[in-house]
């Protein structure tokens, strides 16, 4: 196997992001559905949903527990927020999955996962998603947090998207997916990275503090470029929104991983200038819209 093409600024420069004529609307710049967020972690999808415009999508749906929805919808006014059935753990209810497939078919991009409890709903949820989604047409789907142990169920579904699905999986749940220990995952993360990808016939970005992107077809590519700080509550949150939001406006599947891992390391590097440790991932996504203008002068 040849080894990863580390992720440079260089690199990006080369793979310029769509952008949007002058007189283009918000439709033109896409839509996005996040799905997520339960009673007991309601900010998760939040920060995914604010990433998500951050990273330049035009229009911002939200989809998560109705207990929580209008607290959501003060929160960001900017989305339009759509509370949905409960399950007794403080879960989304499965049996939403018409509603929300029937939104999702008008996205460009759909992120279910962050902040989803409930083990069991999730996986129905998010098997049932992936299904309604089936074939290679409608929007990409990013797959995060609980909702990647739905992945199992839904093979031949993921393999007829034609590589228009995204998973950003930590090397537990990566060990999860290819059925191996983390610390296996951890000795080889390429390794696990391209079974996987190859498996599903999904793009994988596996994070860790060298974080590795893989394409069904055996492309790969590496960042080492972030800190420890990123290793906090919600990164992973806002990482998966920021690569849902460059899809939504127009972003390959891999070009969207690729810029949302740069994105996401460099706008950390930015805050730790003020110290490795103690900013917020929240404080992330106001650096996104500079680098992005930076590295598309």
């Amino acid at each position: 196997m040849n080894d990863p093409i580390p992720v440079t600024r260089d690199l990006l420069r080369s793979m310029a992001l769509p952008h949007p004529g002058d007189g283009a609307d918000k439709d033109g710049r896409g839509r996005v559905l996040v799905i997520g967020g339960s009673v007991e972690v309601p900010g998760a999808v939040l920060l995914a949903g604010t990433a998500a415009l951050r990273a330049g999508a035009g229009k911002l749906q939200m989809a998560t527990c109705r207990s929580v929805a209008p607290h959501l919808g003060l929160a960001v006014p900017e989305a339009l927020v759509l509370g949905l059935h409960e399950t007794a753990e403080g879960g989304i209810a499965p049996d939403c999955v018409d509603t929300l497939c029937e939104r999702a078919a008008r996205c460009t991009a759909v992120l279910i996962g962050p902040g989803m409890m409930d083990k069991r709903a999730v996986a129905d949820l998010t098997g049932a998603l992936i299904a309604g989604l089936d074939g290679e047409g409608g929007p990409v789907l990013v797959i995060d947090a609980e909702a990647l142990m739905g992945l199992d169920n839904a093979n031949e579904a993921l393999c007829r998207r034609g590589g228009r699905t995204i998973i950003t999986p930590h090397a537990g749940e990566m060990a999860g997916l290819s059925g191996i220990s983390r610390e296996e995952v951890e000795a080889d993360p390429p390794a696990a990275a391209r079974r996987v990808a190859d498996l599903h016939k999904v793009i994988v970005v596996l994070k860790g503090a060298c974080t590795h992107i893989a394409t069904p077809d055996g492309r790969m590519w590496a960042y080492d470029g972030g800190n420890v700080g990123l290793a906090t509550s919600g990164s992973g949150d806002t990482l998966a929104g920021v690569i849902a939001g460059l899809a939504a406006r127009g972003a390959d599947p891999a070009k969207a991983a690729i810029w949302g891992v740069h994105l996401h390391g460099e706008a950390g590097n930015r805050l730790a200038r003020r110290g490795p440790l103690g900013f917020l991932a929240r404080e992330l996504l106001a650096q996104v819209p500079e680098i992005m203008a930076e590295l598309s002068a």
